[in-house]
């Protein structure tokens, strides 16, 4: 019996995990949204992934995301950022926190030295 509730909860978490599988960047092309396009292309290769980028130039589109300010960064049709040019750091992080295997066991304390929220990796 002990066996099966291992597999039971092995399954569990199988099914829980969750992988970006694109991200799409939000913007008129301008300098900022290259940018940004740019910071995802190098957060990839920093964390080792390989996820589809998509560029949005379209504004009627940008806008069905409720997006007001660009460039934005959306996670598989989630918008995670916007308003901002995302470092490569922020967007490892953002990546890591979106690809979590269990988002009950994500921690949201921050950290009291720089106040940044972490998640399971």
């Amino acid at each position: 019996m002990k066996g099966f509730l291992i597999f039971l909860e092995h399954l569990t978490i199988v099914k829980n995990k969750k992988m970006v599988k694109e991200i799409k960047v939000l913007g008129s092309g301008c300098p900022s949204c290259i940018k940004l396009e740019n910071n995802v292309k190098l957060a990839l290769e920093k964390s080792g992934k390989e996820i589809k980028i998509t560029k949005i130039t379209d504004i009627v589109k940008i806008v069905e995301y409720g997006v007001m300010s660009t460039p934005a960064l959306v996670f598989d049709e989630e918008v995670v950022s916007y308003g901002k040019v995302n470092d490569v750091g922020e967007i490892v992080e953002l990546l890591n926190k979106y690809s979590c295997l269990d988002k009950k066991n994500c921690s949201s304390a921050s950290s009291s030295k720089d106040n940044k929220k972490t998640c399971c990796k």
